[in-house]
């Protein structure tokens, strides 16, 4: 796990964000059991306080829940791992589509834009 912090987002969110990323993709499956705080606060070079509070607001956000004594794991609730995965992905649109109409794009020409590159990205 190998993280760029964005100096201008707080270091926790960015985490929970990656964890979301590696969650949606499948790269950590429903029931995975997420490294420890150490561990990852280890990997990433950061406060294992800073790693702690971004167990805690996935757990809040129950995408993660944690048993005392073993640790953090990924929810089974395909239902609330498919909710994360729109909200995701809607969230990444809105700022696309934010961008293109900075840049003068119409919703015409942004969605011949999309419809571009999605086949080229396909072949």
């Amino acid at each position: 796990m190998s993280i760029q912090f964005d100096p201008n987002k707080a270091i926790y969110a960015q985490i929970v964000d990656s964890f979301y990323q590696q969650i949606c993709s499948a790269e950590l499956a429903p029931g995975n059991k997420l490294p420890s705080v150490r561990e990852t606060a280890q990997t990433l070079k950061v406060n294992p306080n800073t790693v702690s509070r971004a167990y805690q607001e996935m757990d809040r956000e129950e995408v993660t829940f944690s048993k005392r004594g073993q640790g953090t794991f990924v929810t089974e609730d395909l239902a609330r791992i498919r909710s994360l995965k729109e909200a995701l992905a809607q969230k990444q649109l809105n700022e696309l589509v934010k961008y293109m109409r900075k840049l003068g794009y119409t919703d015409e020409t942004m969605i011949e834009a999309l419809t571009k590159t999605v086949k080229e990205v396909r072949d």
